[in-house]
């Protein structure tokens, strides 16, 4: 029984009773000239109705694909889903039709993508964008849309709303396009909002006000967020749940306490020592030697055996099991095997 399986408990302790997202064995490829890229490879993880879930790592570990797959959003040539599933509401979200899945889209489910500028049409207005998803789905008014879109804008702190209505995106700064891709994505009253690299075209000005927003947000409405990021700053600020993705894979899951003071995986252990730290000033940052594996043909053992400093004979050749180290904990090393046998 994985940690995945057993009873979530939140920071203070209390059940979180059963999931609002469960992900199972979940596999994507994509088939191209060079043959078949193995991007994610046997993810699972749950989402709690109310909880920010960082999904953390290098980029091309998989974790923008596997929001992609969440989504309906693989590419199909040359993206599949092979293997798994994912469970919303009691839906397969992987088994449903594109008609079923529009439905969910935008409603049920939400996307806030990295680039504001792209996310957003530059030739339509701002209130247009805002109100389109919700009247093809609530079949509501024009101006029941609008009143909406209001309430939006205030939420996420957009001055003079009904001025901005009528402007376009490129009268916007970043961070206020970005506070609109939000308002978008929250139209609906959606339980799950995924957010990938949601701060990462931002200064840190604006980066600290959209975290903060977020966690107002989480507060009055109660959604539940996967945050795709590879910043670990932000995820200490906001994150209440760590997955560390490495080569397609979750390597290691926890509570945000659990990963950045109890960390069990060496690729998590190199990521934390990779980050500036106020306290430790003067000590030289320390890189992960080495590049990710190829995942047109992946590695037999374990994905980061060639960049571990503890690397062993059996790392090589097969695959790591997943340790449960709590309730919420989880890593899948061979050096928990061997300290178990101590």
């Amino acid at each position: 029984m994985t940690v995945a399986d057993r009873k979530h408990r939140t920071v203070d302790g209390t059940t979180a009773g059963k999931p609002v997202l469960e992900v199972r064995d979940l596999e994507v490829t994509f088939k191209t000239y060079g043959g078949t890229v193995q991007a994610v490879r046997g993810v699972n993880f749950d989402v709690y109705k109310g909880e920010t879930l960082a999904i953390v790592g290098e980029s091309g570990s998989g974790k923008s694909v596997t929001s992609s797959a969440i989504m309906g959003l693989i590419p199909s040539p040359p993206g599949e889903i092979t293997r798994g599933n994912v469970q919303f509401k009691g839906n397969d979200l992987t088994k449903l039709s594109k008609k079923d899945m529009r439905e969910i889209r935008g409603v049920d489910i939400s996307m806030i993508f990295q680039d504001p500028m792209t996310a957003l049409n530059p030739t339509l207005k701002i209130g247009d964008q805002l109100t389109e998803g919700i009247r093809q789905h609530q079949k509501l008014s024009k101006a029941q849309a609008n009143e909406k879109a209001l309430e939006m804008m205030k939420l996420v702190g957009i001055p003079n709303p009904e001025e901005r209505l009528k402007q376009y995106p490129h009268q916007f700064s970043g961070g206020m396009r970005q506070r609109i891709v939000i308002a978008i994505a929250l139209m609906c009253e959606p339980e799950l909002l995924i957010a990938d690299e949601p701060t990462t075209a931002l200064d840190v000005t604006i980066q600290a006000q959209i975290l903060e927003l977020f966690e107002e947000i989480q507060k009055k409405t109660g959604v539940s967020i996967i945050l795709i990021t590879h910043d670990l700053g932000v995820v200490a600020k906001i994150a209440h749940r760590i997955a560390v993705m490495y080569a397609g894979k979750i390597v290691e899951i926890g509570t945000k306490r659990e990963v950045f003071y109890q960390p069990e995986h060496p690729y998590t252990q190199g990521l934390l020592d990779s980050v500036p730290r106020l306290d430790l000033k003067g000590k030289p940052l320390e890189p992960i030697e080495g590049t990710p594996p190829d995942l047109f043909s992946p590695p037999a053992g374990c994905p980061f055996a060639a960049r571990c400093p503890h690397a062993m004979f059996v790392c090589e050749k097969v695959v790591p099991p997943s340790e449960r180290l709590s309730e919420t904990h989880q890593a899948d090393c061979w050096l928990l095997d061997e300290r178990a046998q101590r």
